[in-house]
């Protein structure tokens, strides 16, 4: 796509003259919409146009951003690329960095007019993004060793499908399923089958020898054994059938059937085990949390897909503050005047 210098929303009246478009098909900002500040709080563009009125807009500020809550920081990059065209000075914390409450995560120097209208779209990038890094940094931290997937998607918007699975993966996961957030880091997007396959083919081991078939070499042959039969059986018939070509089964047991639990797990491993197939692992998803990754693990789950603990995870707040207007020292009542000391900012933009 071809890059153009978009204008931002500067007054009331450019508000009241935008328009959506007609018979749009999505709900969801564009980039452009995102640029030219339509996704931000209307407020910010009635402080451009009183400023621009009184002769104001060359006003430099310094503003900060700040975390509530301790975390995991992610949304820098794209912090860095909302403000790509803005001629304004960024220093940040690394993304992916440890941040601790109310700490400064970021200090942005320039004229109020060429960043003002984008607080809310900056709050809410690293807002999002974090909490989804730091739930993913938390599941992962009681099972260091074993992998797990980000299965996420489903459970919110498509159109931040692709950054929540993004964060998933630097705040600890080791895949995500979305092909989008995958492809944003380099990486191919994780997952094998569905149970609409199985359903659709009538049979597990048919769907199973399908799969086995017609998908390429280096597709994972982790095969669902959950959709008609008991779990064991399907996994034992499976792996009678394809031998050494299997490499896992997969347990996504429905809460209607008593979901996954660390018997099933158990009982599973010691079945495969007994008929020689020790070399297939067992990969469980469904409704997992940090608790129960660390029990079924303990039980003899070797993998992990998490969807809704990260998906779910509440955002971090964040708070913008202006504190240098023309290089004076300012700052609202409860906070201290001046730029607040971090040593640990680097210089971005």
């Amino acid at each position: 796509m071809t890059e153009q210098k978009i204008k931002l929303l500067g007054s009331v009246q450019e508000v009241d003259a935008f328009e959506t478009g007609q018979n749009r098909r999505l709900h969801s900002a564009t980039h452009a919409e995102i640029l030219a500040g339509a996704t931000s709080d209307i407020y910010f563009v009635k402080t451009q146009d009183i400023l621009r009125q009184l002769q104001q807009e060359d006003t430099v500020v310094t503003a900060e951003i700040f975390g509530r809550k301790p975390g995991l920081l992610v949304g820098v990059e794209e912090l860095l690329g909302l403000l790509k065209d803005a001629p304004v000075e960024v220093w940040a914390l690394p993304e992916g960095s440890e941040m601790s409450p109310k700490e400064v995560v970021c200090r942005i120097k320039g004229r109020y007019a060429d960043f003002g209208v984008y607080e809310t779209a900056l709050l809410g990038i690293l807002a999002s993004s974090s909490g989804w890094a730091t739930a993913a940094r938390d599941i992962k931290a009681v099972c260091p060793d074993k992998p797990i997937s980000c299965f996420g998607a489903r459970h919110i918007h498509p159109a931040v499908a692709p950054v929540m699975e993004r964060a998933a993966v630097l705040g600890g996961c080791d895949a995500c399923s979305c092909i989008l957030g995958a492809k944003l880091l380099n990486n191919y997007p994780s997952g094998t089958t569905p149970h609409a396959l199985f359903l659709t083919m009538g049979d597990t081991l048919t769907a199973a020898q399908a799969y086995d078939k017609l998908m390429p070499e280096n597709a994972a042959r982790v095969i669902l054994v959950d959709t008609f039969r008991d779990e064991v059986e399907e996994a034992l018939c499976v792996a009678r059938e394809m031998g050494r070509r299997l490499q896992g089964v997969r347990l996504d047991t429905p809460s209607e059937r008593g979901g996954v639990t660390t018997g099933l797990v158990s009982e599973l491993r010691q079945r495969l085990d007994m008929e020689g197939f020790d070399y297939v692992k067992i990969f469980v998803s469904g409704g997992l949390t940090p608790e129960r990754v660390q029990q079924l693990s303990a039980a003899g789950a070797d993998a992990f897909g998490v969807g809704s603990y990260i998906s779910a995870a509440p955002a971090i707040d964040m708070t913008m503050d202006l504190k240098e207007v023309n290089g004076k020292p300012v700052a609202k009542r409860g906070r201290i005047p001046g730029e607040t000391p971090n040593p640990r900012l680097v210089k971005m933009k």
